[in-house]
């Protein structure tokens, strides 16, 4: 409804999972997308003078800002465009995540399932609070 004028040139941080209309199965919820085309880039192509950003589409909102967890967790990141994502990335610092940054747009194929990771043991045991963390050696 923003218009993809009104998109042009600007950072747009892509919160969205592409979550079917159906029921889930055993608390895995069910995707319209396959595993060969991300909602986000359905949405780069739709508007290709904004700078998507994948963020935030693997965590529920109540830990989206100053997460309270031992450690830092990580915010997995993607998009096209280098300045956005580090202007995405220095929003994530300040709101209390480090980030891994995987690439371009396609790599939303790999995170925006995660959604389906996260949200198993809230749909099964109503758990909610939780968050991923990528170890490194």
């Amino acid at each position: 409804m923003a218009g993809a004028e009104n998109l042009k040139n600007k950072t747009v941080i892509d919160t969205t999972n592409p979550i079917a209309n159906a029921a889930p199965e055993n608390g895995v919820l069910k995707f319209f997308t396959n595993l060969d085309e991300s909602l986000m880039e359905q949405l780069q192509n739709a508007f290709p003078d904004a700078n998507f950003v994948k963020a935030f589409s693997c965590v529920g909102n109540a830990v989206m800002i100053d997460p309270k967890f031992d450690s830092k967790p990580t915010m997995f990141i993607c998009g096209n465009n280098e300045n956005a994502k580090l202007e995405v990335t220095q929003i994530l610092e300040k709101v209390g995540w480090e980030t891994a940054d995987f690439g371009k747009v396609q790599s939303a194929r790999a995170i925006e399932p995660l959604c389906m990771l996260w949200c198993i043991p809230g749909l099964l045991k109503n758990e909610w609070m939780h968050a991923f963390k990528l170890l490194k050696l």
